[in-house]
């Protein structure tokens, strides 16, 4: 099954950095079955984020590929997602972002 995966990015991004790059381990993502995101992708366009670089604001997730999320958006994307055990994994990395004020990087399909 496709799968979307989730990291926390150390460093924030700045102005003219991309990520362009799949690299999940370098951010140590979790994997959640696209089944999850697909059906919650229209309510994710509720919170800002950044399509590959913080110079390309856009909203929600880029489905098919790489996603900044600021800290400023994570309480938006929580309140979208289900408390379920499919989302517990994903629920923890979003709020351990928030408590240390990081950007969430975002790999689509």
């Amino acid at each position: 099954m496709a799968k979307h995966e989730f990291g926390i990015i150390e460093s924030a991004p700045i102005s003219g950095q991309r990520y362009d790059k799949y690299e999940p381990k370098k951010y140590n993502c979790i994997s959640i079955d696209d089944y999850y995101i697909e059906g919650i992708q229209e309510q994710l366009l509720i919170f800002d984020s950044f399509c590959h670089t913080v110079d390309i604001p856009m909203k929600g997730l880029n489905y098919i590929g790489i996603t900044l999320i600021p800290p400023m958006s994570i309480d938006a994307f929580l309140s979208v997602i289900d408390v379920g055990l499919e989302y517990a994994e994903l629920r923890k990395l979003l709020i351990d972002a928030k408590n240390r004020n990081k950007y969430v990087i975002h790999y689509g399909l």
